[in-house]
C-alpha cells in the first residue's frame, strides 16, 4: 500500500493524541529533556531500534540531556503521513512521563 501524504485537517485533527508534538512546516517535531545526558544517549538507542523496526527514520539531534526529533516522510516529497504518527507513538511509548522542552 502506497503512503500518501496526510491533509492538513487530519493531521491536526491527530495531534492532541501525541502531547508534546507539534506541526512545525512539514514535519512532526517534539523534544524530550532528560536526567542526563546518559539518559538522553539511551533513548536515543532506543529510538533508532523503533525506526528500524519501522523502516522510518526521523532528524534526531542529541544535545546534553535533550532530543529533538523532526519527523516527515522523505518519499513523498517531506509530507506528514500515517508512518510519522506511527513513530511518534511509538517514541512516546519509550518515554512516558518524559516533558517536552
Amino acid at each position: 500500500m502506497p503512503v500518501e501524504p496526510l491533509p492538513q485537517k487530519e493531521i491536526e485533527a491527530r495531534l492532541p493524541a501525541l502531547p508534546g508534538w507539534s506541526l512545525d512546516g512539514d514535519h512532526l517535531t517534539r523534544s524530550y529533556r532528560l536526567a542526563s545526558h546518559s539518559a538522553a544517549t539511551a533513548m536515543v538507542v532506543h529510538i533508532s531500534q523503533v525506526q528500524e523496526e519501522l523502516d522510518h527514520h526521523s532528524d534526531l539531534t542529541l544535545g546534553y540531556d535533550t532530543i529533538t526529533l523532526t519527523v516527515n516522510t522523505h518519499s513523498v516529497g517531506g509530507a506528514v503521513t500515517d508512518l510519522d504518527f506511527a513513530l511518534a507513538r511509538r517514541v512516546e511509548n519509550l518515554a512516558p512521563g518524559h516533558g517536552a522542552v
